[in-house]
């Protein structure tokens, strides 16, 4: 009989009596929220005498809020606004924040609708009735508008909503959802509202028109990256709350700092990295978690995030890169926007694809450098212009095996592409 038998929680058992690596591991996720942000203080401090004035009855600043991912935007913003709460539950203003995920609410319609039911919610009482949700769809926006203004002079005092990922609505929809935030005051006589928008991006200001700029951007903070001696400092911190004693060597956060500090200071990346290290280390029966585990998750997190990201690329991104695939399967290893544009226009006619415009190409490219799908320069060819040169950045072995999984970039015909006269072409 084996132990699994034995064990009155069968298969999981031994999983759940085992605690030699972790006390409690959802500490290093991202979604916990610590009491203490380590190296935020001026930032954290700079966004209070921001919003310092609702408490007041005023309208605090619009604010934009820039840095790479894991610099702990959202975090602090999250623990200001609930300090702000609870500092206005004991003022005579009525102070509220609401957060919205703008790469998941990424419409007008949507938007305008999440922040009006969020305050919906906040007005409630146990004795109301009839109360009706505005829909995620199907109403004129226009109407939507309108309810969200009354829904904000009903609940009265200051709302600071809060567009996380900003650049990800201005991308899909544009700029007239902002625009129409930035002047609501204007229609409101018991109700306030200011704007926080946070973004990975310092570039999508590009994309808002200069009057939606200038009222959405009256104050503006920068999160630096963390340096390798701040990371070590967070998860230290956590570390403390995750792990039982003695299951971390010694070198496993100073590596995982180290190695996310290369990373553009990401703490989130040295907090997977951390997470993982231990979870190789729980399913291997170790006692302690050491350097090996590290790069062992290091590996894994590479490799699961490369593909996460292929597998979910639209279809016309896909077609991009198998070009691109192409073209190092015949020996080249740096290559031009237009050698790639070359051979998108073979793998789309072969595969009944629209073709894209090679300003659109061009973008998808871009798109696929940010994801760290493949790697780009942009470089002068005297009279000749400027092109982007593209390679990949280790072995394309997996991306070629997720591309491969998406039945139409696994046509046979795209595997007998005669690359003799792709050659010809280029020369």
């Amino acid at each position: 009989m084996s132990d699994d038998e034995t064990n009155p929680m069968g298969l999981f058992g031994k999983y759940l009596t085992s605690r030699r690596i972790f006390k409690n591991r959802e500490v290093l996720r991202h979604s916990y929220r610590p009491h203490v942000l380590p190296h935020r203080k001026p930032q954290i401090d700079e966004l209070a005498s921001i919003l310092a004035p609702a408490l007041n009855g005023e309208t605090p600043s619009n604010i934009l809020i820039y840095g790479k991912t894991g610099t702990g935007k959202t975090a602090c913003v999250r623990y200001v606004g609930l300090e702000l709460e609870n500092a206005s539950a004991l003022s005579e203003t009525k102070c509220r924040i609401v957060h919205l995920n703008c790469e998941v609410i990424d419409t007008q319609y949507r938007v305008l609708a999440q922040i009006a039911n969020c305050i919906e919610d906040v007005n409630e009482h146990p004795s109301d009735s009839g109360r009706m949700y505005i829909p995620m769809t199907g109403w004129p926006t226009d109407q939507v508008y309108m309810e969200l203004k009354n829904q904000l002079e009903t609940s009265g005092g200051v709302v600071v909503i809060v567009l996380d990922e900003i650049d990800k609505l201005v991308k899909k929809s544009g700029d007239d959802t902002l625009y129409n935030l930035t002047r609501i005051n204007a229609d409101l006589k018991h109700a306030k509202v200011s704007i926080i928008g946070i973004s990975n991006d310092l570039r999508f200001t590009d994309f808002l028109d200069p009057r939606v700029l200038s009222s959405l951007s009256e104050e503006e903070i920068v999160f630096p990256p963390y340096n390798a001696m701040q990371l070590c400092d967070i998860l230290q911190q956590r570390a403390e709350l995750a792990f039982v004693d003695g299951a971390l060597d010694e070198t496993v956060i100073p590596l995982c700092a180290a190695l996310a500090a290369q990373e553009h200071g990401d703490a989130r990346r040295a907090l997977d990295l951390l997470r993982v290290s231990g979870e190789l280390a729980d399913r291997g029966n170790a006692d302690m978690v050491t350097e090996r585990h590290v790069r062992m998750a290091q590996e894994k997190i590479e490799t699961d995030s490369m593909v996460e990201c292929v597998s979910t690329l639209p279809t016309q991104s896909k077609a991009v890169l198998r070009a691109m695939l192409i073209l190092e399967q015949m020996g080249k290893r740096i290559f031009t926007s237009g050698e790639v544009a070359m051979v998108y226009r073979e793998v789309a006619r072969l595969i009944d694809l629209d073709v894209l415009t090679h300003r659109r190409i061009t973008d998808l490219i871009s798109e696929l450098n940010m994801l760290g799908v493949i790697n780009v320069r942009l470089v002068s060819r005297g009279r000749y212009g400027r092109t982007k040169e593209i390679w990949f950045d280790a072995g394309t072995a997996k991306i070629e095996e997720v591309i491969s999984r998406d039945p139409r970039l696994n046509d046979q015909r795209l595997k007998e592409l005669d690359t003799a006269r792709l050659r010809a072409m280029f020369r």
